[in-house]
């Protein structure tokens, strides 16, 4: 007898409505697509249509779906050890953890795993306090670190708002994004320069004697795929190390090849105190996520017993999955071809596709990871959607998009193409051409 369960399509869509309480959603007005199989770059629906899967879900599977190394990994490791508690060693994790270290930045080489990139988060900045001893974290607006309590708070994104008690000892700043520029930059050198003058100012009034951490994805994901200009990052460090500041950096989307690096923040040749990390490491097919720690944060909890932990920490599946995940990503050197997709494919098409549309105000990414901004005036650089909202507009370009085989990654006036590492260069050339007929079909 199996226990695998079998439902049809309009089963699964109605015992989902009657019983599954969704993420991020008005529940009364709910139409959740059923994702019946999936397969490399392409998810099928409940009537059977073919799509090709350029959000990887949640921008996780950067393996594709149902790789096989990975599958298999995971069915090995539950033949021989399901599970364990975290306080006892145990081969995956060990493992796992070698394999981590010998692709972040620098010294990283202490990995403390959690079960995602909400708590791994959490943990860091609680490293960072307790190591410091100071309360304060910042963090920029546009951005997102995560839906649990002190994750939303450093978030800087509506999705806060509703979450944020005003007490998890948090600031926001601006960080650069020459496109919609606070600092009234017209060129990424000024916006650089007044960006980081705005923090270093930040960081005077509020104290840097009450600041432990800054915070900050290696480059912006849900909020828009900002790329910072050149010597911002390394700018953030310098402040840092000037007042004694931990730096973390979020890796949670970024990271494991997604912008044709290991590391967004490789991209910049900087090493972090404390790096986040969860979705790519073993793309998402099991819950996984970690804190890299430099060697001077470890060294505090080596006499004080650090005050954390998670029942699944470093889950013997999760990390096979990991395991098999890195070494296919190292054996097929699915980095690169990241890397060769943003600066081969991705960019060339993508330039192309504003040409021929008043609708896109601005293209920009690297490796797998491409933001499209919709604007209804390219002179005003009017959004589409509003912050924090969509409109019909950006519904038609999506549901076209859908009719035609393409499911992106929508964020308010974005459409964020975020497709896996490993998928084909004609296979992005499709998905690019969808989303131009998609967007010839809107505008008329």
């Amino acid at each position: 007898m199996s226990d695998l369960v079998e439902l049809t399509a309009e089963e699964t869509f109605a015992l989902d409505r009657r019983h599954v309480f969704h993420s991020w959603s008005a529940q009364g007005s709910l139409n959740p697509m059923v994702i019946t199989r999936a397969e490399g770059s392409h998810v099928w629906d409940g009537d059977g249509n073919r799509l090709l899967d350029f959000s990887s879900q949640l921008v996780f599977t950067n393996l594709g779906h149902q790789h096989p190394r990975v599958v298999a990994a995971i069915q090995q490791q539950a033949a021989e050890l399901c599970t364990v508690a975290p306080q006892h060693a145990n081969a995956a994790r060990s493992e796992a953890a070698r394999l981590i270290a010998s692709h972040t930045p620098g010294d990283l080489d202490k990995v403390f795993f959690t079960n995602g990139g909400a708590d791994a988060n959490e943990h860091a900045i609680r490293m960072a306090r307790l190591h410091t001893g100071r309360p304060k974290v910042l963090s920029t607006y546009r951005s997102y670190h995560g839906g649990t309590h002190l994750a939303i708070n450093v978030t800087g994104d509506p999705r806060r708002w509703q979450n944020d008690s005003a007490s998890a000892g948090t600031v926001h700043f601006f960080g650069p994004f020459l496109y919609r520029s606070p600092f009234h930059a017209t060129t990424t050198e000024e916006e650089c320069e007044r960006a980081l003058a705005h923090l270093a100012q930040l960081i005077e009034f509020e104290g840097p004697q009450t600041i432990a951490a800054i915070i900050l994805e290696s480059i912006p994901g849900t909020a828009g795929i900002m790329v910072p200009p050149p010597g911002y990052l390394a700018g953030v460090r310098e402040l840092c190390d000037r007042h004694g500041i931990v730096l973390i950096a979020d890796e949670v989307m970024s990271g494991f090849g997604r912008a044709g690096q290991w590391f967004a923040i490789d991209r910049d040749g900087v090493v972090p105190d404390l790096l986040t990390f969860a979705k790519g490491v073993n793309s998402g097919y099991v819950p996984l996520g970690g804190v890299a720690i430099s060697p001077e944060i470890a060294a505090t909890f080596d006499e004080r017993v650090y005050p954390g932990g998670l029942t699944y920490s470093g889950h013997p599946l999760a990390c096979a999955a990991a395991i098999a995940t890195i070494r296919a990503m190292e054996d097929e050197r699915v980095v690169e071809h990241a890397d060769a997709l943003g600066r081969e494919v991705f960019a060339p098409e993508l330039d192309a596709l504003r040409d021929r549309h008043p609708w896109v105000g601005e293209v920009r990414g690297v490796g797998a990871f491409w933001a499209v901004e919709l604007v209804s005036d390219r002179e005003t650089r009017t959004p589409l959607a509003p912050y924090g909202g969509s409109s019909p507009a950006m519904n038609d370009v999506v549901a076209a998009c859908k009719r035609r085989g393409l499911l992106p990654m929508v964020n308010f006036n974005r459409v964020h193409l975020v497709p896996p590492l490993n998928t084909a260069a004609a296979e992005v050339k499709e998905a690019i051409g969808i989303l131009d007929e998609a967007l010839a079909e809107s505008t008329r």
